[in-house]
Formats: structure tokens, sequence, C-alpha cells
């Protein structure tokens, strides 16, 4: 699948959760797709980082560590992110949480078809 059409379809996504998870603000779809590139480049260059440093807690905590990680990618983008908002941690952990599964049954039929 095109990049530029995984970047709508995410910020889509996003303009979706917003709507239906309270704590979630996205000024419009500008905001949401400039959110789609920003997680996509802090997944890229910031979260690699992340997991390296905490691998003892997520390999004690058997993987579920990498939810916080995601939890906390989700906050450092609503910091970057100007009308972006998210209240709290666990908005925050719900937000990500919601959004990769979504984003894994989407994007999963992209690689069934190739």
């Amino acid at each position: 699948m095109n990049i530029i059409l995984r970047l709508i379809v995410t910020a889509m996504l996003v303009m979706l959760l917003a709507y239906f998870l309270p704590g979630v603000r996205v000024a419009g779809f500008g905001t949401a797709l400039i959110v789609a590139v920003v997680l996509g480049l802090l997944n890229i260059f910031v979260k690699p980082i992340l997991i390296l440093f905490t691998l003892p807690v997520t390999i004690v905590t058997f993987g579920l560590f990498l939810l916080v990680i995601n939890a906390l990618v989700i906050m450092l983008c609503d910091v970057i992110v100007g009308g972006f908002e998210v209240t709290s941690f666990f908005t925050a952990l719900l937000f990500s949480l919601i959004l990769s599964i979504v984003q894994s049954l989407i994007f999963s039929s992209d690689k069934r078809d190739a």
C-alpha cells in the first residue's frame, strides 16, 4: 500500500478516535494528518531507542511494557503537535492500543492481497 494512503488512513483513524474517546482532541483533518506523520517519524526514530533503554523491564513484563512505550510516544506527539491533545496517560494508552489494533487489521489485508 502506498505510504500516502497509509498516512491518510491513519489520519482518518486519529479523527475517528478523537470523536469517540473522551480526552482526545484534534483540531481538524490537517492536524490529524500532521499527527499521522509525526507518529510515523516517532515510531521510526524514537521508539526503538526507548525500547532499547527499557529492554530489561520489557523482558520482565513479557512485553507488556511496550504498551507503556506506545502511550509515551502518543504523549510526546501531543507535546509536538499543536491542535492535538491527549488529557491523560491512560487515555494515551487506550488511544495507542485501539489505533494499533485497527491499523493492524486494516493494513494486514494489504499483505495478503500482494
